[in-house]
């Protein structure tokens, strides 16, 4: 919360003792990702945002409709 990658050592050491053990182990194998997740400011957010908006948009309309209607769905009526 605090975002300090200072502390993610001895929360690790903590979490691998208890219940969420497999979770703390899943991140000590890609502490450098974790590290700068906390560090940096970038955010892939919004690309994720647009990404699950597209792909609900095209389970929506399997089977229904051709590229045109998509396109129409996504980008608006031309």
């Amino acid at each position: 919360r605090k975002k300090t990658h200072v502390d993610l050592d001895p929360w690790l050491e903590r979490a691998c003792a208890s219940l969420v053990a497999s979770f703390a182990n899943g991140i000590t194998k890609d502490k450098a990702a974790v590290n700068a997740a906390i560090t940096t400011s970038w955010s892939n957010g919004q690309t994720e945002g647009q990404i699950t908006k597209l792909k609900l948009v095209k389970r929506q309309m399997y089977g229904r409709a051709k590229l045109d209607l998509l396109q129409a769905r996504l980008i608006g009526a031309t």
